[in-house]
């Protein structure tokens, strides 16, 4: 492990960026963004500001908590990839043990806040999204199954389910609605990473789709899950979630998705990859930009 002076302030400094980036900032905020939205759908008024502010930090720090717990248990398989090997942790410049308290600590903050500010059942929810991103998918399903994202997906689908849960109290089938549009999302949104780092996942030894079943099975599955993903994104319209605004919306995002997707089938080049791993994040905050806009019209 590289010594750091942390008597220094740029010592500090850098452990504590170290620290941060071990969260996932970005994917956090994406989570963060995703519950938020579950909570302005779940309300017909103005939720209320401790639902709101202790909702949205007690998630996000237990989502930063589960990313961190992930960095630890994989860097040794970081370490191994171009994407990754950057990592504090594929270095070896932290101690897993600092790693351990610092993410027991944001985690237990986030649970405390959540049941004390927010509710019980917002609580075990966000601990059990914990669990099976932390556990089941990082440490079970990851390495033994190319399906890992597939099934692994239903905790990165579990953000709008706990904003609606937080204050709803409950949750009903239009936040399930919600949970399924994420969880078709997700396999078409990083099988695009894959296949242009496909290489580094033949390194890491993990058993990507890509890796075990070619780049054509996967590109093929790409298409196939961003047709459903635009079945699924219609939903809120059928079921009377939402209107006509959200439902047009939805069909002309989907509609580029969609063309991305037959283009990455047809004729695959790495810079095409790039720009529909790119466009799935813009496509899935957009998407639910709309079903909010749509609420409120």
């Amino acid at each position: 492990m590289q010594a750091i002076d942390v008597s220094q302030p740029a010592g500090w400094r850098h452990v504590s960026s170290q620290y941060l980036a071990l969260t996932k900032p970005r994917i956090t905020l994406l989570a963060a963004f995703c519950a938020l939205i579950g909570m302005l759908l779940a309300s017909d008024g103005p939720v209320p500001t401790p639902i709101l502010v202790f909702g949205v930090l007690g998630i996000s720090l237990l989502a930063g908590a589960g990313f961190a717990f992930n960095c630890l248990i994989e860097r040794g398989i970081d370490a191994r990839m171009a994407r990754t090997r950057a990592r504090a942790t594929a270095r070896g410049e932290l101690n897993p043990k600092g790693i351990v308290l610092f993410a027991g600590g944001l985690g237990g903050l986030g649970a405390w806040l959540l049941h004390a500010f927010v509710n019980p059942l917002t609580m075990w929810l966000t601990l059990a999204t914990f669990v099976g991103y932390a556990v089941v998918y990082t440490v079970l399903l990851k390495p033994a199954t190319p399906q890992n994202i597939v099934i692994g997906g239903a905790s990165g689908a579990m953000p709008p389910v706990l904003g609606w849960a937080a204050v709803a109290n409950d949750v009903t089938a239009h936040a399930l609605v919600l949970f399924l549009i994420v969880f078709v999302w997700t396999p078409p949104h990083f099988w695009a990473l894959a296949l242009y780092r496909v290489e580094d996942y033949r390194k890491s030894g993990l058993p990507m789709l890509p890796v075990t079943h070619g780049p054509e099975f996967t590109r093929l599955s790409i298409l196939l899950y961003t047709v459903l993903l635009v079945a699924a994104s219609l939903l809120p319209y059928v079921i009377g979630m939402s209107g006509v605004f959200y439902a047009v919306c939805a069909l002309a995002l989907g509609g580029v998705f969609l063309r991305y997707a037959w283009m990455l089938w047809r004729q695959y080049s790495d810079a095409l990859s790039r720009k529909t791993f790119g466009y799935s994040i813009l496509y899935l905050a957009a998407l639910f930009g709309a079903l909010l806009i749509d609420h409120y019209l």
